[in-house]
């Protein structure tokens, strides 16, 4: 059987570049409330220099992705004022522990995007 793994990557596509140190937070599901598993940076290419999650560790169940564009928009100088985007939470669900979910992220100063990828 395949080893499963949970991964993400970040592009900016108003700069048509990966977004290096986005915050990412990855919470678990639990009941009624969330969990927080990790805590990860985005690398120069704009993903995590690890799996998210892997192996055993990826269990079925629902989780929850927060990004903090926010932080990553202003740093980047793309915003002046108010931001419209803060931190973009995707929620999604694992069935298949041993399958690859990876959920990137598409993301300009006001409007994002995201899929399952390969």
């Amino acid at each position: 059987k395949t080893e499963g793994r949970l991964t993400t990557h970040v592009l900016d596509t108003a700069s048509g570049k990966p977004a290096a140190g986005l915050v990412i937070e990855l919470f678990a599901l639990k009941g009624a409330g969330f969990e927080l598993m990790l805590t990860a940076i985005t690398n120069a290419d704009g993903r995590c220099d690890a799996p998210l999650l892997s192996g055993g560790a990826l269990r079925r169940g629902e989780y929850e992705l927060r990004f903090h564009a926010g932080d990553y928009l202003d740093r980047q100088g793309k915003v002046s004022g108010r931001r419209f985007l803060d931190i973009i939470p995707i929620r999604f669900g694992i069935e298949d522990e041993g399958a690859h979910y990876h959920v990137p992220l598409l993301v300009a100063p006001f409007g994002y995007s995201t899929y399952r990828g390969s």
